[in-house]
């Protein structure tokens, strides 16, 4: 039976919702109804879920607690997707979903000293039981038995299959919204998917379709489309269900599992797993949709077999989870020696894998810093190629094509009358920046370092629209030859160039380092007058011979962003991941 001693009040601006005596129908603070639909009381605030407070309720009907999710986001797109986990769970009847009654969502509605409220709610099963993210922490830190994970796969898989039925995708599997119910006598630890927030339908005709979606992920475990936004189905959720059980089995996040340098996904040394298994695991994860299990019939037949490769009886490991036992000594007599035995050999191996692993960490930080090295002068030097290729053509279109002096000279007019400066403006230089962006783009995306999607035509339009906003900004300084335009290009250039380099994570990191990093060095230059001749390049240029300054210039903006994009990679970007800041 339920503690029934106090009702907590849900209005949201209540300022002491709790406790209020039991039996009462209004809050004794606010005068909020605290009885909802003449038969839930709620009873404990829980915590928190997204947009939603989340109570345990006194359920008077059934005499039982049940759960209370109560919407206190009121945006339209909070409002659709509390109301779309609502019409999920009411159309699902299975063991491994909560279940919710036919009046379990409803408004509630009253006025307060600040003004009308409308609070969505939702009432839904108890589930009694620990997350597998808790199982994780609190008894397998360094991983689960793979017996155990494979048994809580199928049951998950087993789940999915009434959902994928249904048309219905979950979109956010991680292992805090799988649950395990307390052990009962009949079923034993029943697997249970929870927090049917993201769930949404989809149309199996237009899985493949370019249409875009809802925006929900989670780091580490949604796949690439779904981060990406496009239209997903069935695939994606084998994605996040792949990457969850890899966690139970290394006990590491996924993202911990990526290579800081590659990007790439290795696991399998992080656990003792059956590798037909482990090769089903990879499948899953697969960063193409294509290359996963088609459907849940696949992955149920793949189980199947799997299982049956087991040397050990895999459905005897749906036990109650406790902490491993020690075994004890044996006979009295020789505890002692059994004891020193045992300490010995275990001194012995530590020592021998402490030094294993020594080595091997020292191995593998040289071979990556030798890869990072080589990476980063690889880009450096094409990124300067391209730069400065990338100037002469500019060049050649601004001052050697009639269309490039009729760009020019429409630029000119227009923003001499919006600057309304005295300084003369000659707009076809803004065809030698865009050129230089263009080129610097394209070298940086053919080296291929730094973890980039190489897309090459979304990175040259980038490139070129992030310099000419540069020259822009530069327009806007006066006199041009203050030392402030120049830093105002260079930090505006580089911060938009590196945003749409196509970079896997933390963009914005790389894009601050890059652009301070490559403005630096400029900064300091002109504070010690080490470079009169610098401001020639914003002098207009009519001939080869004066050219050479501005490749100079472009193709050393190259080196500085090449140069700074490798020390965030490679060392700012892993200690941010080391803090916990993933994305």
């Amino acid at each position: 039976m339920s503690n029934k001693s106090a009702v907590h009040c849900i209005n949201p601006n209540c300022l002491r919702p709790y406790p209020q005596p039991w039996g009462n129908k209004f809050c004794n603070s606010c005068g909020a109804p605290l009885e909802l639909i003449d038969r839930y009381v709620p009873m404990a605030r829980l915590g928190s879920g997204g947009f939603a407070q989340i109570y345990t309720v006194w359920d008077q009907k059934t005499q039982t607690e049940k759960v209370l999710k109560v919407l206190v986001e009121d945006s339209p797109k909070a409002l659709e997707l509390f109301a779309q986990e609502a019409a999920v769970l009411s159309c699902l009847r299975h063991p491994g979903v909560p279940k919710i009654d036919t009046d379990g969502y409803f408004q509630r509605y009253w006025s307060d000293s600040q003004g009308q409220l409308n609070l969505p709610c939702l009432v839904m099963e108890k589930i009694d039981g620990q997350t597998l993210e808790n199982i994780l922490q609190n008894y397998y830190p360094q991983g689960c038995p793979q017996e155990l994970v494979f048994n809580w796969l199928t049951q998950a898989a087993d789940i999915l299959e009434h959902l994928h039925q249904r048309n219905i995708i979950h979109r956010d599997i991680k292992p805090s919204n799988l649950m395990l119910r307390n052990p009962s006598p009949i079923a034993g630890e029943q697997l249970v998917l929870i927090d049917f927030g993201g769930a949404k339908q989809f149309e199996k005709t237009n899985i493949s379709s370019e249409s875009r979606s809802t925006k929900l992920f989670s780091s580490g475990y949604s796949p690439p489309e779904q981060i990406a936004g496009v239209n997903i189905g069935p695939a994606a959720d084998f994605y996040a269900l792949g990457r969850t059980m890899i966690e139970l089995l290394t006990g590491k996040h996924p993202a911990d599992l990526e290579d800081p340098l590659t990007g790439e996904f290795s696991w399998r040394r992080q656990a003792n797993v059956n590798p037909v298994f482990a090769d089903l695991l990879d499948e899953m994860v697969s960063e193409d949709a294509r290359s996963r299990p088609a459907n849940t019939a696949i992955l149920q037949r793949r189980l199947a077999q799997i299982s049956d490769a087991f040397s050990s009886n895999v459905g005897q490991t749906s036990r109650h989870i406790t902490p491993p036992v020690r075994t004890t000594a044996p006979a009295p007599i020789s505890t002692f020696f059994w004891e020193l035995e045992k300490t010995l050999q275990q001194a012995f191996t530590s020592s021998t894998n402490i030094v294993r692993k020594i080595i091997v960490f020292i191995f593998r930080a040289i071979v990556q810093l030798i890869r990072a090295c080589l990476d980063t002068i690889w880009s450096m030097f094409l990124t300067c190629i391209g730069a400065g290729i990338g100037t002469i053509i500019g060049y050649f279109f601004a001052y050697r094509t009639t269309w490039g002096a009729e760009v020019g000279e429409v630029l000119s007019e227009q923003l001499t009358v919006l600057l309304a400066n005295n300084q003369s403006i000659l707009g076809s230089e803004i065809l030698i920046f865009a050129g230089a962006g263009f080129g610097t783009a394209w070298g940086l995306t053919v080296a291929g370092g730094y973890g980039q999607r190489r897309r090459f035509l979304v990175a040259s339009l980038m490139g070129m629209i992030s310099y000419s906003f540069g020259w822009f900004i530069l327009q806007l300084f006066t006199p041009k030859d203050n030392g402030e335009g120049l830093v105002g290009l260079i930090l505006a250039a580089v911060s938009l160039f590196i945003l749409g380099l196509g970079l896997r994570s933390h963009q914005i990191v790389h894009a601050v380092i890059a652009a301070f990093g490559t403005a630096i060095p400029f900064a300091l230059l002109m504070s010690l007058k080490l470079s009169s001749n610098l401001f020639d390049l914003f002098r207009p240029t009519n001939n080869w011979e004066e050219l050479w300054l501005k490749i100079a210039f472009f193709g050393l903006i190259g080196i500085f962003i090449s140069f700074w994009l490798g020390v965030s990679y490679y060392l700012i970007v892993p200690g941010l991941r080391l803090l916990g800041w993933r994305k």
